[in-house]
């Protein structure tokens, strides 16, 4: 089954593109080759691999770029009919966005999404890739959605969302995400975010690179994607290679309406140069990501190992300070060298987990015998949890004391977002974070 990545405005075109690079080059190497590719590229008449992408931003600039760089690598490309562009931007306004641009090239874009579509013998789902910061992959990227889901209400949906730096990228990106977010909601079966912030940790601290370039933070985002996206064994594929990622990972780990905020994080992660000269074991590998998930940490360095599960009711505190993370649902894949020896059960755990969901329902295990990018064993875990609770809720208490100020709402409201529209907004995520908080 394929995935057709609907990539929108410069950060989505940007990341998707690293991804489809991640998928292409890690499947060089795998007897899957074939089944791994075509979830994201097909076959043209010349027989070249043609992704299977819609890239769309109201600037040429990024769609340009991707074009180029697909078109010189020589190993896959874009369709010739697979992208819009026009040449003004939404200028960072969520509203000029999804009320102006999204409707005026409603048609276009579909049109290029069904065609897409049509090239798939089977479709797993749609993967649109958007930040939340600017407008364009805000604004038109919830457009969008809102017609993907009116066009393929039974097909699967997976929002994958880059989270801007906390210290600020655009002075109204707090309000474009809770605007994206509350409308995301309501359209997607699951949300998979990244954040900025970590993703640029692990560039400084894990891998040592100087200068870091909002490439480098792509590579990252795209890796741990990558980790996700490629074939796997499921506890119920019967020695089959899964064939809907999407599905899977959504019935896996979105099973409840008022809870679709994922997060993941990947281990071992390290400069190329070092991976020769070092050694992994799984329960190395399981003892570190466990502990990550449960003191919410995003990366192997800075662990905070005195986290514990609760042994009774209520949450348990560190003598740092750091809370109990606790999960609605947890995916862990697993690939590489003995991977069927991978003790898992620490995973297994019901105080890992909400009290109203067995461990056994909110546990999926998935595996693969190959390695992924260069690493001999590898572990990757998605989890539907309290990690997105922090960030979430300071970026809509951030965009709740600009909103009293009444700072920048004119903008939106020449464009016909209302004061109504932002407190509809206000009033479903503040559901949501209670919804996270009172995971017990």
């Amino acid at each position: 089954m394929s995935v057709v990545t609907v990539q929108l405005g410069q950060c989505g075109n940007q990341v998707a593109h690293e991804l489809l690079d991640v998928v292409w080059s890690d499947a060089q190497k795998k007897p899957s080759r074939a089944a791994s590719c075509e979830r994201f590229f097909h076959h043209n008449t010349h027989g070249e691999l043609v992704a299977r992408a819609v890239l769309i931003d109201m600037e040429p600039k990024v769609i340009n770029q991707s074009l180029s760089r697909a078109a010189k690598c020589g190993r896959w490309r874009y369709g010739e009919d697979s992208h819009f562009s026009q040449k003004q931007g939404s200028g960072n306004n969520w509203a000029n966005g999804y009320c102006v641009h999204g409707p005026r090239h409603r048609d276009v874009v579909e049109e290029l999404v069904r065609r897409e579509v049509e090239r798939c013998d089977r479709l797993a789902g749609l993967l649109a890739m958007m930040s939340v910061a600017g407008g364009t992959g805000s604004g038109v990227g919830a457009y969008v959605t809102q017609c993907l889901r009116d066009i393929y209400p039974t097909s699967f949906i997976l929002n994958h969302l880059t989270w801007p730096y906390r210290t600020g990228e655009v002075i109204v990106q707090n309000y474009n995400s809770v605007l994206t977010l509350a409308h995301l909601y309501q359209l997607s079966d699951a949300i998979l975010v990244h954040e900025n912030d970590t993703a640029h940790r692990i560039c400084s601290q894990l891998l040592n690179i100087k200068h870091i370039s909002f490439s480098d933070v792509n590579k990252v985002i795209a890796h741990q994607l990558g980790s996700v996206l490629q074939p796997a064994l499921t506890a119920d594929s019967h020695g089959v290679y899964s064939r809907n990622p999407l599905g899977e990972l959504v019935s896996a780990l979105a099973c409840h309406p008022e809870y679709k905020l994922l997060s993941m994080c990947t281990i071992p992660q390290m400069p190329s140069s070092s991976i020769a000269y070092s050694t992994f074991s799984w329960p190395g590998l399981l003892k570190h990501l466990r502990q990550m998930l449960i003191s919410n940490s995003k990366m192997e360095e800075g662990i905070d190992w005195q986290v514990r599960p609760p042994a009774g009711s209520g949450r348990s505190t560190s003598l740092t300070g750091s809370s109990f993370n606790t999960s609605l649902a947890n995916l862990l894949i697993l690939r590489g060298k003995d991977v069927y020896s991978a003790e898992t059960g620490g995973f297994e755990d019901p105080a890992l987990y909400t009290s109203w969901l067995s461990s056994k329902e909110a546990f999926s295990l998935w595996k693969s015998p190959v390695s992924f990018n260069k690493y001999e064993k590898s572990a990757t875990l998605v989890s539907n949890s309290q990690a997105l609770l922090s960030p979430l809720n300071d970026m809509v208490g951030k965009a709740w004391n600009m909103f009293a100020s009444r700072a920048y709402i004119h903008q939106y409201m020449k464009y016909g977002i209302s004061e109504e529209d932002f407190l509809d907004s206000f009033t479903s995520l503040e559901q949501v974070i209670s919804s996270y908080r009172q995971l017990c």
